[in-house]
């Protein structure tokens, strides 16, 4: 794999944990998510008024990714309401690359040599060392149940966005329209929600959205990353967004162990360069 694809993802997996920590920080992450879907809405409104339409066929895959992102939102927020950040995020995470790999293999017929499984192996270590102390001191039945359930739907329209972009013959209108179509999951929310948006004040509205947007640039790299990869290989690297969220919260929230942070990162790196030097 090219240095350019590594660092593109890992660019993504950096926006996506500062995304994630503005969702960690929200009083109301219900709202907050739903102003994040409304984020990718604004900016694909205009991309896709301009750009041309993607092939057809891979419609059906942006019209799938919708509904399973539709389940990813909404298992998220509740997974939220029974566990803390620390616990469900790196669950759900962190059986991302294996799913994903899985399912490329089973479907998809991509077998990946046994120094990458090496590479995912120590990544997954990473993410679950980094929240070790977290998910040690106990997780509530409802909270891991639904943890897994968004970890699921992640690995599920990860696979399916990765066949439709291949499909699409143009990456930026398939990442314009599966932006766009947030719009549903957006309106479910606000029309769920609407007494509370009258309230907030414009900051959240304003942090809320640009949360939206890095979550929607960062899966747009993941997606032309996608074009050059095999999936179970991006979702691994992409996954090393856990470390990020976690370095994020020492250095920036204060939180936790900066030994046992740093050590995941360090084997998060190791696989890295598994994956680098052998995919």
């Amino acid at each position: 794999m090219s240095p350019s694809i590594i660092a593109i993802i890992l660019s993504a997996a950096l926006m996506h944990a500062v995304w994630n920590a503005i969702v960690k920080n929200a009083v109301d992450r219900t709202t907050t998510l739903g102003l994040v879907a409304f984020g990718h809405v604004l900016p694909s409104a205009i991309m896709v008024s301009v750009l041309p339409l993607p092939s057809a066929e891979s419609f059906i895959y942006i019209g799938l990714s919708t509904l399973v992102h539709f389940g990813y939102f909404y298992l998220l927020g509740r997974a939220y309401q029974h566990g803390d950040l620390s616990v469900v995020y790196p669950i759900a995470r962190g059986i991302v690359p294996v799913l994903v790999t899985l399912w490329a293999w089973l479907l998809l017929g991509e077998v990946l040599p046994f120094l990458v499984w090496v590479g995912i192996g120590l990544i997954i270590a990473g993410i679950f060392l980094s929240s070790w102390k977290a998910l040690t001191s106990g997780v509530q039945k409802s909270a891991l149940l639904l943890s897994l359930g968004t970890g699921f739907c992640i690995s599920v329209y990860s696979l399916v966005d990765g066949v439709g972009v291949r499909l699409s013959e143009n990456t930026l209108s398939y990442w314009a329209w599966g932006a766009f179509l947030h719009l549903f999951i957006a309106g479910f929310v606000g029309w769920r929600r609407r007494n509370t948006f009258k309230q907030l004040p414009v900051r959240i509205w304003v942090v809320g959205i640009a949360g939206g947007m890095v979550s929607m640039t960062a899966y747009g790299l993941v997606l032309y990353a996608k074009n050059f990869a095999d999936l179970g290989v991006v979702s691994a690297l992409r996954e090393t967004s856990v470390v990020f969220a976690t370095l994020i919260g020492f250095f920036v929230l204060k939180e936790g162990n900066w030994k046992r942070r740093f050590s995941a990162a360090i084997l998060m790196a190791f696989g890295i360069a598994m994956i680098g030097f052998n995919a």
